[in-house]
């Protein structure tokens, strides 16, 4: 038993360096903050990586940054949906940037795995609303850091990795809005349908029906700012898998964002854009918009910048997802026919990107 018992504080000795070194690793992970532009709807993005993680080192000092490290890392660990299917990366789990849209402050900052947690705020009213709550720990950081206070939850739809930081971030004063379809929203006070309309921080906010991922998935778009969050029904070059719906429904949601005007700043909630523009090279090679898109994706993932959000028009000209119907090199590589209907080869699409091992 003595021999057992010196063995295993020799394991502990030497384990303590690596679990130091690892926490510091995790201390690393506060965000960057970049200033934000007054009616701009693109990312100002920090100058390189090192300035970034300089930023985040000297922000990790603060107790409160540090203090959530462990909660953080248990939110990481128990969402199998975003963890099965992205990947880790530390190119961009420093990144934290801000944007304006219209009157609404946008700021946006990795969660989990490969997910991206948003907060936007109206300065004026003190109103802030979490778009979805992946973690309730990097929320809770990141409000606090701000130093604004949240009033509002707008879950797009049920998942886990969307809704489980619900109700450890409701509180006096939080009204949680979400899809009426989907009686599963932890906490949810408003249920809304397509066509709903809410006010939130002087801006009219409009609820778009686009289940297909999930029955009830909704957006939320802004008209006046130009904005929509669209959690997983669209990505950037790509959409969500088909859960819970039909290709006829997931379809029609898509055709309901395809509408917006182009210059609709497009918020979705995961960083698959590197992987989504192999599987669209391999079906639509002879589009230059997205060839030259592709090289710009990996400009931006070599630099550890965040490809999201994107423009609904470079989504229209080089999403697949978004272009069965007006691309014969795309129905032709997916095995679909000029007389096929849009659903019909949405969802040759949908198959052949799940099939993808590109």
């Amino acid at each position: 038993q003595g021999q057992g018992q010196d063995q295993r504080s020799g394991l502990l000795q030497l384990m303590l360096p690596r679990l130091v070194s690892m926490a510091a690793l995790l201390r690393l992970a506060s965000s960057f903050t970049s200033p934000s532009l007054h009616g701009a709807k693109r990312f100002v993005l920090p100058l390189s990586p090192p300035l970034a993680f300089a930023s985040a080192a000297a922000a990790s000092s603060s107790p409160s940054s540090s203090s959530k490290t462990n909660t953080i890392a248990t939110c990481q660990k128990t969402n199998g949906h975003s963890a099965a299917r992205g990947r880790t990366s530390s190119s961009w789990s420093h990144v934290m940037m801000s944007s304006s849209a219209g009157s609404l402050e946008v700021a946006q900052f990795p969660c989990l795995s490969d997910n991206y947690g948003y907060l936007i705020h109206n300065p004026k009213t003190g109103e802030t609303a979490a778009i979805d709550t992946p973690c309730a720990a990097t929320y809770a950081r990141e409000l606090e850091k701000r130093g604004w206070t949240l009033t509002h939850i707008l879950n797009t739809h049920h998942h886990h990795d969307h809704a489980g930081g619900n109700l450890d971030l409701k509180k006096n004063g939080v009204t949680i809005y979400g899809p009426a379809e989907d009686g599963t929203i932890p906490g949810m006070d408003v249920p809304l349908k397509h066509g709903d309309t809410f006010s939130f921080g002087g801006a009219d906010a409009t609820v778009i029906d686009v289940g297909g991922h999930t029955l009830g998935h909704i957006a939320f778009y802004f008209p006046e700012e130009k904005t929509a969050f669209v959690g997983d029904a669209l990505f950037s070059l790509g959409c969500g898998r088909m859960f819970e719906g039909t290709p006829q429904q997931f379809w029609a949601s898509l055709q309901r964002l395809r509408d917006l005007p182009d210059d609709t700043t497009i918020y979705c909630a995961h960083e698959y854009t590197e992987s989504n523009a192999k599987f669209a090279m391999s079906v639509e090679p002879g589009n230059p918009d997205l060839v030259k898109r592709n090289d710009e994706i990996k400009a931006k993932r070599a630099r550890g910048e965040p490809t999201v959000p994107s423009l609904l028009g470079e989504e229209k000209a080089t999403n697949p997802f978004l272009r069965g119907d007006v691309s014969s090199e795309i129905r032709k590589n997916v095995g679909a026919s000029d007389g096929e209907d849009g659903a019909a080869i949405f969802h040759k699409i949908r198959l052949g990107k799940d099939n993808f091992r590109g």
